[in-house]
Parts: structure tokens; sequence; C-alpha cells
């Protein structure tokens, strides 16, 4: 498993698992990054990432990226 910061651009990866406290998994399973989850990867800038997860896009910086892992 790798962070969803090494995935390419314009690739839909799915989550495996969610690394943090409860607090940082909480909030991330409130904006839909959930195990099994397909996310898409709209752009990437210095491993800052905006994303799609359903249907909703999301910015990402690279200390919560690295905490989704795929």
């Amino acid at each position: 498993m790798l962070p969803i910061a090494f995935a390419g651009v314009g690739e839909t990866v799915v989550i495996r698992k969610i690394t943090g406290d409860e607090k940082v998994r909480q909030r991330l399973a409130e904006l839909g990054f959930v195990v099994d989850e397909e996310v898409t990867i709209m752009s990437a800038s210095h491993g800052n990432l905006i994303v799609k997860v359903k249907e909703s896009r999301i910015a990402l910086g690279m200390d919560m990226a690295n905490r989704i892992l795929v």
C-alpha cells in the first residue's frame, strides 16, 4: 500500500486504509474517504492534491494525503 499522493493525475484508485488518530479518520470519513471507496486524482502539485470522491472535489494537503493508503 502506498499513500494516495503517489497516484498519478487522472488515475482512479481504491482506498485500502486510513491511518492517523480517531479524530483524523473521522474527519476524512465525513468527507467521503472510506475504505473501498474509489477516488480520482484531478490535480497534483508538490504532494498537495485535488481529488474527486463521491461526486465532490476536495483539496488535500500533503499531510492528509499521506494518511490515505491505496
